[in-house]
């Protein structure tokens, strides 16, 4: 990419600016958390079955829950287990103020592109006042699409008005930039923040 070419960062979310929301570091504090070592392994076939359809909006959260832990009766309420739940979502040091700081200064435009379910999504955007930062959302919870889809790509692409080479994505899974790149959208693998202040230092942007 061309030095002061960057109009806009397709930016995910977990792993980038918070914690990842209900990693599977997550369940297994949950599974220590609740007793439920037991049903480990059932959990978690579960929750691989249903997890996806809950963050495309397809399923309710009480459904997750139902589908995935409370498919017999448990000894902890739903409430307790949602408030957990919630509780995993953490900021990662510096990472959003960073941001926002590269946005303020080159007027950049940030897109949100972002694998999550709606209730943790919202909960993460008022909580740690991520509508400060980016401009959009496309989550998938919003548009019925999961990376690595292209048509997430492609949506933040038009809704910025940025064609992908005036565009950087970043995400922390190799994975999903292996594809954003080999769409020929310019993607930066984040490993922490001083990866990332690398990368737009040679772009221009300090």
């Amino acid at each position: 990419m061309e030095r002061g070419k960057v109009k806009t960062l397709f930016l995910d979310i977990g792993g980038v600016l918070l914690t990842d929301g209900w990693s599977r570091v997550a369940r297994e504090r949950a599974f220590e958390r609740f007793g439920l070592q037991e049903d480990a392994d059932q959990i978690s076939e579960r929750h691989d079955m249903n997890f996806p359809t809950y963050e495309m909006d397809k399923m309710r959260f009480d459904e997750y829950m139902d589908n995935s832990v409370f498919y017999k009766p448990r000894n902890f309420s739903k409430e307790e287990f949602a408030e957990f739940f919630f509780a995993q979502s953490e900021e990662l040091p510096g990472a959003i103020h960073y941001f926002t700081e590269l946005k303020k200064k080159y007027a950049l435009k940030i897109i949100a592109v972002s694998n999550e379910a709606r209730e943790l999504n919202e909960y993460r955007i008022k909580t740690f006042h991520l509508h400060n930062l980016f401009d959009s959302f496309v989550s998938s919870c919003y548009v019925g699409m999961r990376k690595p889809d292209p048509g997430m790509y492609k949506m933040a692409s038009d809704i910025s008005f940025t064609p992908f080479d005036e565009a950087v994505y970043i995400d922390d899974r190799i994975i999903y930039i292996e594809y954003a790149r080999s769409l020929g959208l310019p993607s930066l693998h984040y490993t922490g923040i001083e990866s990332a202040k690398n990368y737009f230092e040679k772009l221009g942007l300090k």
